[in-house]
């Protein structure tokens, strides 16, 4: 075939010619370019337009990150205009830096890079016992999130150029005692008040329902009481533990990998000493290491003529506090834990000797070898089972690594389905029923099905309506799912009968709150001022740091009400707790300062000053980057039209 190609190159480009020129006549050129459109614009930042399916995959990624963190959380929340306009402010801010940082000409360097990389827990989880990281997994973690090892290096570099944008602004920010102090006064301000409690609970037993307020009730909430959204599934699962325990050694392998690793498997070397340290710091003048140097002298003197009594002489001279109160002793170690100068003469030393003055670092030490503890060849049967589960560890890796691609294709390729994959790979179809879209609900399956990830995406519109697979998920380290919804169980509005109590106790509920405020209101209508003060309980003082176990709403009313116009009343609505009539008499100065108190505030008032300062930073950025958003912000238009109403 390729060979008819090269051999009639003017054959195929005729061809060629016939079939594309006539597209350009019917379609035109605007077909070819709309097959590259992205959708609707609805950004712009510095010329660079943003489009509604980066839009779309920006608050993917941004309710993927909030769900992971907090997977019991109601994605319902992220569902909304508002949450999806906030996720395009943010596309536009991140957008706005990154253009900044390029006009800026900043950049990460390779060893800022490999810094950061190295400090990021992520892949700190990804380092294998000896340190060394496991690039499989690796190229897992970067796997999932749509890149390569490169791509993903390529982003934290750009994301540390961003950085640098408001490092500067971030860190210039400074309050003042002076400002700290007008804020804390304003935030730790006491007010003197009486407050006249109406709870809804003391209410409760003057109640009475009848049936036809319950129904009535009943049909006006019915969204309150609706079943809880749930799907019978199957699901397949690859992961290393299965892959670990399905697989049979060969015993020639085994004494293989002993034979290749017995010296990492045996133990090494130990010895045990005792010390007495004169301390000399190695940047000391030479005057004071020479006192130091003439009274180790002595003690060694002291140990070579009386070698029993080195315990005793380490407890009364010797200057390393950790050690001194034992004697001396350092108890046993091996070769890489002491400096080298120290070490080098603790191994050069036969059992009970005594050395010369040894100089290191820390000053002047006299030796004593009090023990060595030989290195120890272990036998290939005791170790059998540590090996056996260190090669089986290997080889499941090797083997996931192999398969993981296999099963991400083949449950993508045939969605339909997982029967085929679980062939392929030898994998058990399991089964589960009732499983819930949120992770905390009532009768979700634990395990691996409690990934949030999992979750949404079984709960989407292509599973939930096409009854595919869902794509291959990673819910551990080496652990995907895919999953299928087999029936989807919508939310349904429960039949009265099985939520009566519930309807008849929120009704009670709430006709005991409108029986509170009305006699609250009652209350707070024969208070004028101070007339009918008397009648209120006697008076307390609340601060937002003493609440005096006050409800927040009441808390937020007292410390809200006009310094200038004092006293005054005012009655609080506590929905279904009930009402509260509040009397404010006076405002009256913080506390005595408290040191460590103002010391928190002022670092927290920094930060926030930091933030507002960060914020104007980023709008004249904005400004200047010329950035636009082009969709009308949710509740905008409506607000608009009130308006134009009014």
């Amino acid at each position: 075939m390729f060979d008819f190609v090269r051999n009639n190159t003017k054959i195929m480009m005729g061809i060629l010619f016939l079939l594309i020129i006539p597209s350009f006549v019917l379609f035109g050129l605007e077909g070819y370019s709309r097959f590259n459109d992205k959708g609707t614009v609805v950004a712009k930042v510095n010329g660079n337009k943003i489009s509604q399916s980066e839009w779309d995959a920006a608050h993917k990624r941004e309710v993927d990150r909030i769900r992971a963190s907090m997977p019991n959380i109601d994605a319902k929340l992220f569902d909304t205009p508002e949450a999806k306009y906030a996720t395009l402010e943010r596309l536009v801010r991140d957008q706005v830096i990154s253009a900044a940082a390029q006009k800026l000409q900043l950049t990460a360097s390779d060893t800022r890079l490999a810094r950061e990389l190295q400090q990021s827990p992520a892949i700190a989880a990804l380092r294998n016992a000896d340190g060394k990281l496991d690039m499989e997994r690796y190229k897992q973690l970067a796997a999932s999130q749509g890149m390569t090892p490169e791509m993903f290096e390529m982003q934290v570099r750009s994301d540390l150029s961003n950085r640098q944008v408001i490092q500067g602004v971030q860190a210039s920010a400074y309050a003042t005692a002076a400002q700290t102090q007008t804020a804390m006064n304003a935030f730790m301000q006491r007010r003197e008040v009486q407050i006249l409690n109406f709870p809804a609970s003391d209410y409760l037993g003057k109640i009475t329902v009848s049936e036809a307020d319950i129904q009535a009730f009943y049909e006006k909430n019915k969204a309150k009481y609706q079943s809880l959204e749930t799907a019978d599934i199957e699901y397949v699962v690859l992961d290393i533990e299965s892959l670990r325990s399905s697989i049979t050694l060969n015993e020639q392998d085994l004494k293989s990998y002993y034979e290749q690793n017995l010296q990492r498997l045996s133990s090494k070397e130990e010895r045990r000493a005792s010390h007495i340290l004169i301390t000399a710091a190695k940047d000391a003048p030479e005057a004071e290491k020479k006192v130091a140097r003439t009274k180790a002298e002595e003690l060694l003197k002291l140990v070579k003529a009386k070698p029993a009594s080195f315990a005793d002489v380490a407890r009364k001279n010797s200057q390393d506090p950790g050690s001194a109160v034992k004697g001396g002793d350092l108890d046993f170690f091996g070769r890489g834990a002491m400096v080298k100068v120290f070490e080098d003469a603790a191994f050069s030393m036969k059992k009970s000797d005594i050395s010369d003055l040894v100089e290191s670092e820390f000053g002047f030490h006299i030796i004593q070898l009090t023990d060595i503890k030989a290195a120890k060849v272990q036998s290939f049967e005791s170790l059998r089972p540590s090996l056996e589960a260190d090669l089986k560890k290997q080889q499941a890796q090797r083997k996931y690594a192999e398969l993981a691609e296999t099963f991400s294709n083949t449950v993508y390729e045939q969605s339909d389905s997982l029967k085929p994959v679980a062939d392929k790979i030898k994998l058990s179809i399991q089964k589960a029923n009732q499983v819930a879209r949120q992770p905390a609900q009532a009768g979700q399956t634990k395990g691996v099905l409690n990934h949030p990830a999992l979750l949404q995406a079984l709960f989407g519109e292509t599973s939930l309506q096409k009854q595919r697979n869902t794509e291959a998920i990673e819910v551990a380290p080496s652990t995907l799912v895919s999953a299928r919804v087999v029936k989807h169980h919508p939310a349904a509005t429960l039949p009265l009968a099985d939520v009566k109590e519930l309807v008849k106790r929120a009704l009670a509920q709430e006709k005991a709150a409108e029986m509170a405020k009305t006699q609250g209101q009652q209350r707070l209508s024969s208070i004028n001022g101070s007339a009918g003060a008397d009648k209120l309980p006697s008076a307390i003082v609340i601060s937002r740091e003493k609440t005096q176990k006050q409800l927040p709403q009441v808390v937020d009313a007292v410390l809200r009400a006009d310094p200038n116009k004092l006293p005054a009343v005012n009655g609080i609505d506590l929905g279904d707790q009930g009402f509260a009539v509040v009397r404010v008499i006076q405002v009256l100065p913080p506390e005595a300062e408290n040191k460590e108190l103002m010391m928190q505030a002022q670092q927290q008032f920094t930060q926030l000053w930091g933030t507002a300062e960060t914020q104007a930073y980023i709008a004249q950025l904005k400004a200047i980057m010329k950035a636009e958003i082009l969709v009308p912000k949710p509740g905008a238009a409506k607000a608009k039209s009130e308006g134009q109403g009014a």
